[in-house]
């Protein structure tokens, strides 16, 4: 069970690598764990941290901009590589809601759906002129409106983005796909006792 997805706008926090693969998104040694907590500081494991454990100065997510951003923007084919869903964990306990990228590793992106994390996939030319602007001024925040599949730049420019109907009411429900079979018990349930009837009239 998830908190209901509510519009929001947020600073981001930009990470512009391309082919980011999930076990450098949540490294394979920390999979053993089935509890999200404490997921946050494996994010980025290999690139935060010195072999030490000391945490690298120049890593974005290290640096004070970073903390209570819940955007991040990434480069293409966000999350490929091994399927896990401790990667969208991951990314959510370190505070995101959202990974905007150019596109997605379809095996990550059904992962974030199911686990009410938000992948919005943009155009090629809209994610430059977001990287544009947020490197002419990295305070600048993004508007996101699931409801009607969009988000807004910090120049006002609307960009719409792709999400089936049913994964876009279950993250606005805060509900994963079991969630949504219980909403429907009461309609399961007149749905089995018109069967019966109907099987009892034609016997």
């Amino acid at each position: 069970m998830n908190e209901p997805f509510d519009d929001f706008s947020s600073r981001v926090t930009v990470l512009p690598i391309n082919n980011i693969d999930t076990d450098q998104i949540i490294p394979a040694r920390f999979l053993k764990t089935t509890s999200k907590l404490g997921l946050d500081k494996q994010l980025f494991f290999d690139w935060r941290y010195n072999p030490d454990g000391s945490p690298k100065a120049d890593f974005v997510l290290n640096k004070p901009e970073a903390r209570g951003a819940a955007i991040l923007l990434a480069g293409d084919n966000f999350g490929c590589g091994s399927s896990r869903e401790h990667a969208p964990w991951a990314l959510q306990q370190f505070g995101f809601k959202a990974v905007i990228s150019t596109s997605f590793a379809d095996i990550f992106r059904g992962n974030s759906l199911k686990n009410g994390f938000l992948p919005i996939a943009i155009p090629e030319d809209m994610h430059r002129k977001l990287s544009e602007q947020l490197a002419a001024n990295p305070e600048a925040e993004v508007a996101v409106d699931l409801a009607n599949q969009r988000i807004t730049l910090p120049d006002g420019t609307k960009v719409e983005f792709p999400i089936d109907e049913f994964s876009k009411a279950c993250i606005l429900a805060g509900v994963d796909e079991l969630g949504f079979i219980l909403s429907q018990e009461n309609a399961i349930q007149a749905y089995e006792r018109k069967r019966e009837n109907t099987l009892r009239t034609t016997a």
